[in-house]
Formats: structure tokens, C-alpha cells, sequence
């Protein structure tokens, strides 16, 4: 038995306290913030998530995959809505069936959370601000509303987050370094309320405003509402900044997102008075240290969320951490290196598809052309079944490694390449020999 510390009690770390209360161990959890289970929400920063097969695994493995499923709704595809134009919904899957989940971010941090403290073995300290970090002893101090606070661990995890005090510590005494690329976007939340009880838009997707430089998405909730998200430009002339007066916001939205102002009443006050976030994507290496201290989750690789892969990946790292810990009877000496050395290239396999799955999604999914693809694509899936399958389906329906997505990927599209150049030959074979067949005959003649 070891006693853990965990830093932050978000999704990754309430989690990983249930996996390691289930080997035994004695954990500790600190986290900076209130109780979320007993204060209200920051405006404005709820962001759903979109849960997947990837934390369903997870979840699964310790009995709270049906409890979290009946608090969400399935999204079973996206529905397009271009200006001027109908919708279109684009389904996820070959078969239409399969979907991913919308969940508020904090309704499945206090399941999460609920699930720790009922293990005998896990204590959770609020209002707890990681400050010092001595990596080769565990030790730690914590900034607390009454006088600091110091403990000491035999092992230490950092789930705090992409801010991560825990890598911060880290980075400050040497032992990692970290690349920081924010895009030049940010993201701002507003609400489509119910329309008199019932759902303004389809539940049933994940609607998408795709506007070239920008877009909008909405997810549904339980209470009928939908969060939505804008993902535009930090400046310029159709950015965050450009907006500053209500006309001004009523008029953009009226342009560019018709469809909304009907539906959202509160538009111009959400928009003036919600916060702006950032987006970006932290690349740092090594994730752990000393056998002692590791990272997981965002704090080690947090990601943009343009594939709604963020809280599925780390939830994976969690799962591979036990794994780990299993194969190395509990030794955290050999399982923290060996849970980076298998983690470490599905992370950034991930990180790269979601940046592109940014330009897929605000450029292209309006496209003819795009959804032409995707047509030939699932026509594929069902042609070849376990032979082909798209990256979406891969990164959202399978555990398959991100990694290994990625060469799959890579590789079917070698494959449908050389096979479109052949028939392409052919055909140009078949021309030119009739081409020349018909020359003979009218020389002949």
C-alpha cells in the first residue's frame, strides 16, 4: 500500500483517485478550488464534453459507465447549419447508429467525485493551492484561506490541469521542459434555453455553424438548454474583439448565425459578460520523475478540443496507468516511465488530429465535396467491414491507439490513392487504345 497525493480533483484526477482506491492505496486528493459540488459554476466555463468509447472504457472498468450514460444524450452525428441554406446532418457512423455523448463537464466531475469519497481510502482537501514541490522527497506545501500547509507523499500526480502547478514545480527545478502553441482563437459560451419545454434545436447532434475563419457549436442538456460555443479569432475584423457594443453583436449574429437570435434571448448579455478562453495545446517531456512524481491528463498534454477527445484521453492515461502499475506489481518506479513510454505518442498523435479536425470542421463539413467523401467513405465501411474504417470512427468508437489511428489512416488513404490511380490509368489505356483503334479504321477507309 502507497500513500498517493493527487493534485486536482477535476475529471482526471477524482477518477484516477478510484482506480488507485481500488488497488488499495491510501489517496489524497488536493484541489484549488471550492467544492464544485457546493458552489455554483463560473459563467460562462462549463463546456460540455463529448464522451466517447475511450472514457466509457474507462468508466466502465470501475461500474459508472451506465450511472454517467444516464445523465447524457447521445449525439448520433453533426447537423450543419450554413447561412441561408437548410440544415444537413452528417451521421458519425457507416451505419447511423453509433453516437457520442454530450455531458455537462461538472455533472460528471461530481459523480466523480461522489465515487472517490465513498472508497474508505481516498480524502479529498478543497480550497488547497499547490505553491512548493520537492520532487526527490514528496513534499509539498499548499496555500490555504487559513495559513499554508505541508505534507509529504510518497508518490505525487499532477491532474491539475493545463495550467498544472504540479509541472509547473517540475519546470521550475529543471526536471522537464514544456512548448506552449496557442492559437490565435479563443472561445466564448452562450445558451439556447428550452423553447416552451422542449428542445429548440435537435438533441439528437452536435450542431455546427461552420463559418471559413470561425464557427459556432451547440450540445444539448438534460434540461432541454444547449450550451453553445463560439470559436473565432482573438482580433481582427470579425473577431472577439471587434464586438463591443450590442448593436454591433446583434447585427454579426443576425449576418453570420441568422438562425440563433430567435432562440437565444439572452445573446448580447451572454456575449458582453462571458469570459473569453484560451486554446492551446501543451507539449512537455518527461512526464514523470524520480519514479515519484507523474503527470496525467491535460497537465501533461492538454490538447485543443476540437475532436471532444480531452477528458477521453486522459481518462485512457488514467487506464493505462493501472495497467502499468499491474504489470509491475505495484512498483511506481518502473510503471511511471513505462505509462509515459506507451502514452507519450498517442498524445501527440491526438493533439495533431484534433488541430486538424479545427479546419475540418469550421472550413470544410459545408463543403459539396467534403460531404461527398463522406459518403464514399461510409459506402467503404460498409463494403469492407473491419478493413476500412474511417478516423472518426476509430478515434471515437474503438480504443484503438490514437498512434495507430494515425498510420491506419495514413495507410488506407495509400491504398485508395494507388487504387483511384489505377482505375484512373485504365481508363486513360482504354481511351488511348480506342483513340487509336478508330485511327486505324478511318486510315483504312
Amino acid at each position: 500500500m502507497t500513500e498517493v497525493t493527487i493534485v486536482g480533483a477535476g475529471l482526471a484526477g477524482s477518477l484516477l483517485a478510484c482506480f488507485l482506491a481500488r488497488r488499495g492505496h491510501q489517496v489524497t486528493v488536493y484541489e484549488r478550488r471550492a467544492d464544485p459540488r457546493r458552489t455554483a459554476a463560473e459563467r460562462g466555463r462549463s463546456i460540455n464534453l463529448a464522451l466517447s468509447e475511450r472514457g466509457l472504457d474507462a468508466l466502465r472498468r470501475i461500474g459508472l459507465d451506465q450511472q454517467v450514460l444516464a445523465e447524457a444524450l447521445p449525439m448520433r452525428g453533426r447537423m450543419i447549419h450554413p447561412v441561408g441554406a437548410p440544415t444537413d446532418f452528417q451521421p458519425y457512423s457507416a451505419d447511423g447508429r453509433r453516437a457520442i455523448n454530450s455531458i455537462g463537464r461538472g455533472a460528471l466531475n461530481q459523480t466523480l467525485l461522489d465515487a472517490a469519497e465513498a472508497h474508505d481510502g481516498v480524502r479529498v482537501h478543497f480550497d488547497h493551492r499547490l505553491v512548493g514541490l520537492v520532487p526527490q522527497t514528496g513534499e509539498l506545501t499548499f496555500e490555504t484561506p487559513t495559513g499554508p500547509v505541508r505534507t509529504t507523499a510518497e508518490v505525487v500526480l499532477g491532474a491539475d490541469g493545463a495550467g498544472s502547478a504540479v509541472r509547473g514545480q517540475l519546470l521550475n527545478a529543471g526536471l522537464l521542459t514544456e512548448t506552449l502553441d496557442f492559437l490565435d482563437y479563443g472561445y466564448k459560451e452562450l445558451t439556447i434555453p428550452p423553447a416552451d419545454g422542449e428542445f429548440a434545436l435537435d438533441p439528437g447532434a452536435l450542431h455546427i455553424w461552420p463559418r471559413g475563419t470561425s464557427m459556432m457549436i451547440a450540445l444539448p442538456n438534460p434540461d432541454r438548454s444547449f450550451t453553445c460555443t463560439l470559436f473565432w479569432p482573438t482580433s481582427g475584423t470579425t473577431s472577439f474583439a471587434s464586438l463591443g457594443s450590442p448593436a454591433a453583436i446583434e447585427r454579426h449574429f443576425q449576418t453570420h448565425y441568422p438562425d440563433l437570435p430567435p432562440l437565444a434571448p439572452n445573446l448580447v448579455d451572454d456575449y458582453l459578460h462571458n469570459p473569453v478562453g484560451l486554446l492551446g495545446t501543451v507539449h512537455c517531456t518527461p512526464w514523470q520523475t524520480a519514479g515519484r512524481v507523474g503527470l496525467v491528463g491535460d497537465a501533461a498534454h492538454a490538447i485543443v478540443p476540437f475532436y471532444g477527445q480531452g477528458a477521453n484521453c486522459a481518462f485512457e492515461d488514467v487506464v493505462e496507468l493501472d495497467r502499468c502499475l499491474t504489470e509491475c506489481d505495484g512498483d511506481w518506479a518502473a510503471a511511471l516511465p513505462r505509462y509515459q513510454a506507451r502514452r507519450i505518442d498517442n498524445a501527440d498523435a491526438i493533439a495533431e488530429m484534433a488541430l486538424a479536425n479545427f479546419v475540418e470542421m469550421r472550413d470544410r463539413v459545408a463543403s459539396p465535396l467534403f460531404q461527398l467523401g463522406r459518403r464514399a467513405e461510409h459506402a467503404l465501411e460498409r463494403a469492407l467491414p473491419g478493413r476500412y474504417v474511417s478516423r472518426y470512427e476509430l478515434v471515437s468508437f474503438t480504443t484503438t491507439p490514437y498512434a495507430e489511428v494515425r498510420r491506419r489512416v495514413r495507410r488506407q488513404h495509400r491504398i485508395l490513392a494507388a487504387a483511384a490511380a489505377a482505375v484512373v490509368g485504365t481508363a486513360l489505356v482504354g481511351t488511348a487504345l480506342a483513340g487509336t483503334a478508330l485511327a486505324g479504321r478511318r486510315s483504312r477507309r
